[in-house]
């Protein structure tokens, strides 16, 4: 069905306009009107949803971890320290914490003052520390005198709540000393693999120097090392040996 008007004619039924002059549509409605709405609906949410996906995928900020040397703000009981998982393929002197050495020839060579009077000085300690009896032992373990060793809990580095009155009266000890260097040697129970305890071994002496540096001593004056089950205090396969085998020891430098 047509309509005419002045400038063209309307087709009713398939709701296009011609015009006149050259007899093209200039307008239509209906069905390919409905539809490119359609599309420009689909085409914006489609523009919308991409925009929030990528917006949602964007690179996150990364905190870097806390630096262990940092002295100011440590929590002392060594749970702010990353190690690698017991999975990931064991633990290296690549993968093992920055500070401290682990017990090889190399290390040895470092005790005590530098050449060979701090060497013959650790001897001299070494050789003592075996004639002392088990009582002694139990109260000393491996320190020189005036100091005393710390304990820990089976697998753990943590500072234990009774220990920390010894870690007060070492730092006491510590600080009237002020030329006085300290080695803090890490050891560990014979359970578990060579080189978990001497991870292990390691923790338990750096959370014990981060308690010492919150209790005013100097960090320069403190080295530390592990020795993992290498150097047990007491033989045996006991808890009280094992006990007393999980201690760190504070070695005057």
């Amino acid at each position: 069905m047509l309509q005419y008007t002045p400038d063209c004619f309307v087709c009713l039924n398939t709701t296009c306009a011609f015009s006149w002059k050259d007899n093209t549509p200039f307008y239509t409605t209906g069905a390919p009107m409905k539809k490119r709405i359609i599309l420009s609906t689909v085409l914006l949410i489609f523009f919308a949803v991409s925009t929030s996906f990528l917006s949602g995928c964007s690179k996150k900020n990364v905190i870097p971890p806390m630096n262990t040397n940092n002295d100011t703000g440590m929590s002392g009981d060594g749970t702010d320290i990353s190690y690698p998982s017991v999975n990931s393929g064991g633990f290296n002197e690549e993968n093992l914490p920055i500070e401290g050495t682990l017990d090889d020839d190399s290390s040895l060579a470092g005790y005590g003052n530098e050449g060979s009077a701090g060497f013959a000085g650790r001897e001299a300690l070494n050789q003592s520390i075996e004639q002392r009896t088990d009582q002694e032992k139990r109260l000393y373990g491996r320190c020189s005198p005036n100091l005393f060793p710390i304990f820990f809990e089976f697998d753990q580095a943590n500072i234990r709540g009774d220990m920390t009155d010894v870690l007060i009266r070492n730092a006491d000890y510590l600080n009237s000393q002020p030329g006085a260097h300290v080695l803090l040697e890490g050891n560990s129970d014979e359970r578990g693999t060579s080189e978990y305890n001497l991870a292990l071994g390691e923790r338990r002496a750096i959370a014990t120097r981060q308690y010492l540096v919150q209790l005013g001593v100097d960090p320069a004056r403190i080295r530390t090392i592990s020795f993992g089950e290498e150097k047990p205090l007491f033989l045996g396969q006991d808890e009280e040996t094992y006990r007393m085998n999980r201690r760190v020891d504070f070695v005057l430098e």
